[in-house]
């Protein structure tokens, strides 16, 4: 039996992709290595993946049906999906509003079809966003919030997502488990993410983009806590409710951290001040996530153990070996 992840060449996707193998799994990687950020960066994640006997790759847009269908076919083996491939990005859903249509919504719709022809589907684990909640006020985000009212077409896709799986479920019985993740960063984190584009600025000497002024507070949660949400969620049986076998749960580190002290961590990890350019908040930004994990806690065992002071440590150790910084 076969395991189907997409997104494997991306950053939790690599990581969940690499936890499976190490334990023994068997994996279907598809990815279909855009341009969004740097290819490089996507094929040295796939190399350690291709260095394990259990794991097949293929390069493949989630979008295109007929690939993807075949793919499934050839492999008969597979019982369960982790769908983890998306247009990923607030602000680059201002620029390129297309990308996401096409990754995230049609993209979901082929991989829940796909889901529907295997025979001896286990279920669906697929990436919402806690971008979804939009601009709620409500501390802590519940699943049970209204999500409704998007501010960003990067959460109007994940919402999106959401309504494919439930309606996937209700009509032909897939079994679905939506997880929304809250601010990811570690070790081969994306390029365009705080703790990336922090880290290369500082050690360039260049200024760093503080929006809203510094006033944000994220629930910054390391890729290992993550990773371990992801996969007891694909080891559990999604339960039925109503008839229908969907549930959606928050993975989030439950202690968002103010932006600024998200910068003095580094800072002193680094060794280095930041030069910091204030600036407005920016559209679709929100100014503070902060999931509860009640049920994630109660269902998955789900318990985030890394504070930002070990996870950037970890990420600059890897930053500075990868990137050949002194």
């Amino acid at each position: 039996m076969s395991i189907l992840v997409t997104g494997a060449a991306g950053f939790i996707g690599f990581h969940v992709a690499r936890a499976l193998l190490e334990r023994g799994e068997r994996l279907i990687g598809i990815d279909n290595l855009n341009h969004y950020y740097d290819v490089h960066l996507k094929e040295a994640r796939l190399a350690q993946l291709q260095a394990f006997s259990g794991f097949c790759f293929a390069k493949l847009d989630i979008a295109d049906r007929n690939g993807v269908f075949a793919l499934v076919k050839q492999h008969n083996d597979l019982r369960s999906i982790i769908h983890l491939a998306a247009q990923a990005g607030v602000r680059y859903s201002l620029e390129n509003p297309y990308a996401y249509i096409d990754a995230n919504v049609t993209g979901t719709l082929v991989i829940f079809e796909a889901a529907r022809r295997l025979g001896q589907l286990t279920g669906i684990t697929y990436a919402s966003s806690s971008s979804v909640y939009g601009a709620n006020r409500n501390q802590p985000f519940s699943v049970d919030d209204r999500v409704d009212r998007p501010v960003s077409l990067y959460a109007a896709t994940k919402r999106s997502c959401e309504l494919i799986a439930h309606t996937y479920s209700h009509l032909y019985g897939v079994p679905a488990t939506g997880l929304r993740f809250f601010t990811v960063y570690g070790p081969w984190g994306r390029p365009d993410m705080a703790a990336f584009l922090f880290t290369r600025a500082i050690l360039a000497g260049e200024p760093i983009k503080v929006f809203n002024e510094g006033h944000m507070a994220r629930d910054f949660t390391y890729i290992d806590d993550i990773v371990a949400g992801t996969i007891a969620a694909h080891d559990l049986p999604a339960a039925t409710q109503d008839g229908v076998s969907h549930r959606i749960y928050n993975l989030g580190n439950h202690r968002p951290e103010k932006l600024l002290d998200f910068i003095a961590a580094l800072e002193r990890e680094l060794g280095r001040t930041a030069e910091k350019q204030l600036l407005p908040l920016q559209p679709g930004d929100v100014p503070e996530s902060f999931a509860d994990i009640e049920a994630s806690r109660r269902d998955l065992g789900f318990e985030p153990k890394t504070t930002i002071e070990v996870g950037l440590a970890r990420f600059v150790q890897w930053y500075k070996q990868y990137y050949r910084v002194n």
